[in-house]
C-alpha cells in the first residue's frame, strides 16, 4: 500500500466508497492510508434505517436501480450478495383526475412510448391524449428543460400527469427546470434525431434486456444497511472513520492539504470532497474560489418522508400493489406513497402482521411542509390516504424523516458548471469532489462519481513514468 495519505470529507454513500476504492476494501490492491472525516453521528447520509413499529425499514432511500451497476456491485464487494432482492411488485399507479390509475407502460421517464398502452390507463383527458396523438416537431440545440421539450412536442398534459410526478421522484423538482442532457440523456438523443419522440421512446423502451436482471435491487433489512457495510469493509482495510468529525478549514499547503477538524491538524497528500455542494463551497472558498463560486450556485429541494406502521387486523383491505405518484397539478398534498410491504417481500416475511407504507412531500421551492410539525404531516398524509385508497385506520407507530436540502437541481447548464468546477479543482491539484451534486443524485450514480474520484486521486499519487511525469494534476 502506498504510504500517501487521503482525507475523504463526508461519509455518505459517496465518501464511503471512495474511501473503499481507495483503501482496497471494495477490491483491488490498497492505494493510500485513508482517513474519513463525517460531520455527524452517523455514516450513510440519505441511506439510512430505523424501526418503525418494532419493524427495521428504511428511513431514507429504499433502492437501486440495478442495471446501472455500481451499486449492486459494491453491495457485491462488501459481503451483500446473499442480501440482494428485487422488488416483489413494480406495479405502480399515477392519483390524478379523482382516481389511482396505472402507471402506462413504455415510458421513460414519463415520455409516452405505447400511445394505446397511455390511452388504456386514463391517465390524460380525452383531449391531452389527442394532443399526443397529434406530436409536434421542435429544434433542440445543446440542452433544452424537459418539461418546455415534452409540452412543446407532446402537449402539456403529459408534461403535468406523467412526467412531471415521475421527475418529482427523482429530483423532488420540476419539469420546466431540469436539464434534459443532464437528467435524460437519452430522450436528448432521441430528440437531436429528429424523428418522432414517440418512435424513439418506443424503441428505447423496447430494448432487450438481460435476462434475470431487475430493474431496482433493494437489501433485506433495507438499503440502509449498505453504509455499515461499505463502514465496515473500509475499517477492515485501515480506513480512520471518524463521525462527529466536521471540517473547519481546508487549505492548500506546498505539499498538499491542510485539514484541520475539531482542532486537530491532518496533513493529506489529496483530498475527496464528497458533501453536499454548499458545503464544498465553503471549504474551497480560499484557495479554488472559482469552484466555490459555482457550487454555491447550486440548489437544492427539501422533502420529508413519513412512515406509517399498521396492523394488518386494522385494515378493511389491504392496498394493491407498490404504491403511486401524485401530479402536482392535482394539488395534494403528498407527492407519492409507497406501498413498502407489498414492494418488499423481505419486510413482508418479517413482519408479517404489520402493514408499512410511506408518503413523501416537499418539492423544489415548495419545503413548507419541512416546517411543519411530525402530527400535521402524518396528518396530512393520513388524509390524502384516505381519499386515494379508503385508508381509514390509524397507524400504532409513525417516523418522519427530514431533507431540508436533500436533493440537488440539475437546470439547463448544470453539467458544464460541474465541469468548470473541476477544471478548477484540477488547476490547484490533489482534490477530487463527488457526490449527487454532479453525476446524477441515484445511488449507482454517486458510488460511480466516487469510483472516478478515487481513480483521479490514485492517477495524483501514482506519477506516470516517461517524459513529462513529473508534474502531478487532476483531472476530476
Amino acid at each position: 500500500m502506498s504510504d500517501a495519505q487521503v482525507v475523504v470529507v463526508g461519509g455518505g454513500i459517496a465518501g464511503l466508497a471512495a474511501a473503499a476504492f481507495l483503501s482496497g476494501a471494495a477490491g483491488g490492491p490498497a492505494r493510500a492510508r485513508v482517513t474519513v472525516l463525517e460531520a455527524s453521528g452517523r455514516v450513510g447520509g440519505k441511506l439510512w434505517g430505523g424501526e418503525v413499529g418494532g419493524v427495521r425499514v428504511d428511513l431514507g432511500a429504499e433502492s437501486v436501480l440495478a442495471r446501472r451497476p455500481e451499486a449492486v456491485e459494491l453491495a457485491r464487494a462488501v459481503g451483500l450478495a446473499q442480501e440482494l432482492e428485487p422488488p416483489t411488485t413494480a406495479k405502480a399507479a399515477i392519483w390524478t383526475r379523482g382516481a389511482l390509475r396505472p402507471l402506462p407502460g413504455g415510458q421513460v421517464m414519463g415520455v409516452p412510448g405505447d400511445l394505446e398502452a397511455l390511452a388504456a390507463s386514463g391517465v390524460l383527458t380525452a383531449e391531452g391524449l389527442e394532443r399526443a396523438r397529434h406530436e409536434q416537431t421542435t429544434e433542440v440545440g445543446e440542452d433544452v428543460e424537459i418539461g418546455r421539450y415534452v409540452a412543446d412536442r407532446l402537449g402539456r398534459e403529459v408534461v403535468d400527469r406523467l412526467v412531471e410526478p415521475l421527475l418529482g421522484g427523482v429530483y423532488a423538482g420540476r419539469a420546466d427546470e431540469i436539464s434534459l442532457r443532464a437528467a435524460v440523456p437519452q430522450l436528448l438523443s432521441i430528440a437531436r434525431g429528429g424523428g418522432s419522440l414517440v418512435e424513439g421512446v418506443h424503441e428505447l423502451a423496447s430494448r432487450p434486456k438481460v435476462v434475470g436482471t431487475p430493474v431496482f435491487q433493494g437489501l433485506r433489512g433495507g438499503l440502509g444497511t449498505l453504509p455499515g457495510a461499505v463502514a465496515a469493509a473500509c475499517v477492515k482495510a485501515g480506513v480512520d472513520l471518524r463521525t462527529d468529525a466536521p471540517v473547519d478549514e481546508l487549505r492548500r499547503t506546498p505539499d498538499g492539504w491542510r485539514v484541520v477538524t475539531g482542532g486537530q491538524v491532518l496533513h493529506a497528500d489529496a483530498v475527496v470532497l464528497a458533501v453536499p455542494a454548499p458545503a464544498a463551497a465553503r471549504l474551497l472558498r480560499e484557495d479554488v474560489p472559482a469552484a466555490a463560486t459555482e457550487l454555491d450556485a447550486v440548489e437544492y429541494a427539501g422533502m420529508a418522508l413519513v412512515t406509517l406502521a399498521f396492523r394488518r387486523a386494522d385494515l378493511a383491505r389491504l392496498p394493491s400493489g407498490s404504491g403511486f405518484l401524485v401530479p402536482p397539478v392535482d394539488g395534494r398534498r403528498i407527492k407519492a406513497s409507497t406501498f413498502s410491504s407489498n414492494k418488499w417481500g423481505w419486510l413482508e416475511r418479517s413482519a408479517p402482521d404489520a402493514f408499512l407504507l410511506r408518503t413523501s412531500l416537499g418539492r423544489y421551492r415548495e419545503e413548507e411542509a419541512l416546517g411543519l410539525a411530525d402530527e400535521e404531516l402524518v396528518a396530512r398524509s393520513l388524509a390524502d390516504l384516505k381519499e386515494a385508497i379508503g385508508l381509514t385506520a390509524r397507524p400504532y407507530d409513525t417516523f418522519v424523516s427530514r431533507f431540508a436540502a436533500g436533493l440537488p437541481q440539475y437546470p439547463v447548464g448544470h453539467l458544464d458548471r460541474v465541469a468548470r468546477v473541476r477544471a478548477a479543482a484540477a488547476r490547484v491539484g490533489g482534490l477530487a469532489l463527488c457526490g449527487a451534486a454532479y453525476d446524477g443524485v441515484g445511488i449507482p450514480a454517486c458510488i460511480g462519481s466516487a469510483a472516478a474520484a478515487a481513480a483521479a486521486v490514485d492517477r495524483v499519487l501514482t506519477p506516470a513514468t516517461g517524459e513529462g511525469s513529473t508534474e502531478r494534476t487532476m483531472d476530476a
